[in-house]
């Protein structure tokens, strides 16, 4: 089904100007020492470090975990470790965030942050591939959040493995469902087909409900219905 884009929809899309981005930051909890060392440190990586998110998103994240009452996250796809740092801080001292990735070497700043931070006692770091990772945890309904920022090509196998493991009323997060607006365009191919067919999974899946964000790259805010829970007839 393709749904209308009205006029007035398009006037209320505030084109991002770099003086507006500023002032959109300015309106975040500001980072704290800690963050603002790690993205130093995630810089001097170079190129590389354009995978870190931005401190808004990460502001959003920890907003949201609170708001969830979340206990347990997974994460898949640490690199430096902001994202986890940022779910860290919105956890209670008992819950856990559990990040997987393949690098030692990116990690290892992570580490060192979280450290820093006082909440290297709710992260738990596994390193392997993250399809076998997600396999190994326990098939229970569990999981409050649920994050993908890893590579584009496995988020659809990532979505099947952590739907059923999601709590009802639990949230699963995507990051980069824009990528760089590439996935808007039907001729896409790479990474960006890769998303927009993700995309079009999340919305067919009727076990949840889902609204894509225009934060940083894209952010997909997705809620798992309750077993009871209506699903409406367009779905």
């Amino acid at each position: 089904m393709t749904v209308p884009v009205h006029a007035a929809d398009e006037v209320k899309t505030v084109p991002m100007t770099p003086e507006l981005y500023r002032y959109l930051v300015a309106q975040a909890e500001p980072p704290t020492p800690v963050q603002r060392q790690l993205t130093e440190q995630t810089r001097a990586l170079g190129e590389m470090a354009v995978m870190q998110i931005p401190h808004e998103q990460s502001a959003l994240l920890t907003l949201l975990t609170k708001m969830a009452g979340a206990t347990r996250v997974v994460e898949v796809g640490t690199f430096t470790g902001y994202s986890t740092l940022a779910f860290a801080l919105g956890l209670p001292p008992h819950g856990t965030v559990t990040t997987l990735d393949l690098s030692a070497e990116w990690t290892d700043i992570a580490r060192r942050a979280w450290e820093a931070a006082g909440v290297a006692d709710r992260v738990q770091l596994r390193l392997g591939p993250a399809e076998e990772a997600l396999r190994a945890l326990p098939e229970e309904p569990v999981i409050d959040i649920a994050f993908l920022d890893a590579n584009k090509d496995g988020y659809a196998t990532y979505w099947d493995l952590l739907v059923p493991r999601l709590r009802p009323g639990g949230l699963l997060l995507a990051d980069n469902v824009l990528y760089a607006g590439e996935a808007a365009d039907p001729r896409c191919t790479g990474n960006a087909a890769d998303i927009r067919r993700f995309n079009a999974k999340v919305r067919a899946d009727a076990r949840m409900e889902s609204v894509l964000l225009p934060v940083a790259d894209g952010l997909t805010l997705a809620r798992k219905r309750d077993a009871g829970e209506g699903v409406p007839r367009n779905a």
